[in-house]
């Protein structure tokens, strides 16, 4: 059994949010840290806070290191590397088109990665750990904003169901862990996120890193108009991983509760809106179209973000600021090649 990591001073009551689950438990910096998926668009930006807030112990091997979806390999790992706190980033992520045409491969992989992660922290006795979910995992017509309680209180949005159930998965496995072992293990739900790093697969991404490339090749071609899947009339919400990031850290030191984190911005717009902000910010000037024939998906998905404001956090990047950064990112990387797509 690994020693508590989260011990030291307290600060006086009256300093900390009052919110249930609410608790002041600074981790120790010189904590071994597993960030599980610190390579991919969550992980990496997990990994740059924790660094930046003076953590020097921090580890996460890349897949060609250690494939998660071997169990043996991963308990092996665990057992010789004893981290003492992890966080959950790794996944199988894909946009509406990947998740909707390969939900078996979502559902197993996804499946494997969690247990075996989870399984090995037990093992190990690893005391402070935190699962990344996502807001897919809310009933497709969750009253809005969506609380935490709306879990498993109806239907998900069919073209990315199995993905969900892998995550929903996940989050049960956390509160079992906490009522059967005590340990104070939590989940955050992060809702649509983007930033250096995501993926810019024009069949395999999600809207915002597609939206990036599109209207980036349509600019560069002189092609007069683009199409996009879909109305253009679903409402959602988008995150930056550096304000994610900083959500888990102020997650690991100030929240211990049975019941899941919402982490997101409380505001959302549609996806034309979102396209026509891309466009401006890309320099784009000619027609937007849509392909209704292609599927919307979930027709709105705002997440109520109470819980973790009422714990101090709050987002930093505005959706102008953090586009213009991600598309100065992605123009600058095109050319050497440093780019998934």
């Amino acid at each position: 059994m690994v020693t508590s990591t989260h011990t030291g001073a307290t600060r006086p009551a009256a300093a900390e949010p009052s919110a249930p689950g609410a608790m002041w438990r600074p981790l120790d910096r010189s904590a071994r840290v597993f960030v599980a998926g610190g390579r991919g668009l969550v992980g990496s930006a997990v990994w740059r806070e924790l660094l930046r807030e003076g953590f020097t112990d921090v580890v996460g091997p890349g897949s060609a290191e250690l494939d998660l979806r071997e169990r043996g390999a991963v308990f092996d790992w665990f057992a010789e590397t004893r981290p003492d706190v992890v966080v959950l980033a790794a996944a199988r992520v894909g946009g509406i088109k990947a998740n909707a045409t390969r939900p078996a491969e979502f559902l197993s992989e996804n499946l494997r990665i969690q247990v075996n992660v989870l399984d090995a922290a037990l093992e190990q006795g690893v005391e402070r750990l935190l699962f990344l979910g996502s807001s897919c995992i809310y009933p497709k017509f969750a009253d809005q904003p969506i609380r935490e309680e709306a879990l498993l209180t109806g239907p998900l949005e069919p073209t990315n169901d199995a993905y969900a159930i892998a995550k929903i998965a996940g989050v049960l496995q956390v509160q079992a862990v906490r009522r059967q072992h005590g340990l104070p293990w939590i989940s955050a739900m992060p809702t649509n996120l983007y930033g250096p790093g995501d993926n810019f697969h024009p069949e395999h991404s999600h809207v915002l890193p597609s939206l990036i490339r599109r209207f980036h090749e349509a600019r560069r071609t002189g092609a007069r108009s683009v199409v996009n899947w879909g109305s253009g009339t679903p409402r959602r919400e988008f995150l930056h991983v550096d304000d994610l990031a900083r959500a888990c850290v102020h997650l690991l030191e100030r929240y211990d509760g049975d019941e899941p984190v919402n982490v997101g911005t409380g505001t959302d717009l549609s996806i034309r809106e979102l396209a026509e902000l891309v466009a401006e910010v890309i320099g784009y000037r000619g027609r937007v179209e849509w392909n209704a024939d292609q599927p919307d998906g979930t027709p709105r998905k705002l997440l109520d973000i109470s819980r973790i404001t009422a714990l101090g956090w709050a987002p930093r990047i505005s959706l102008r600021e953090g586009v213009g950064d991600v598309y100065t990112w992605y123009a600058d990387r095109l050319g050497s090649g440093d780019v998934r797509q």
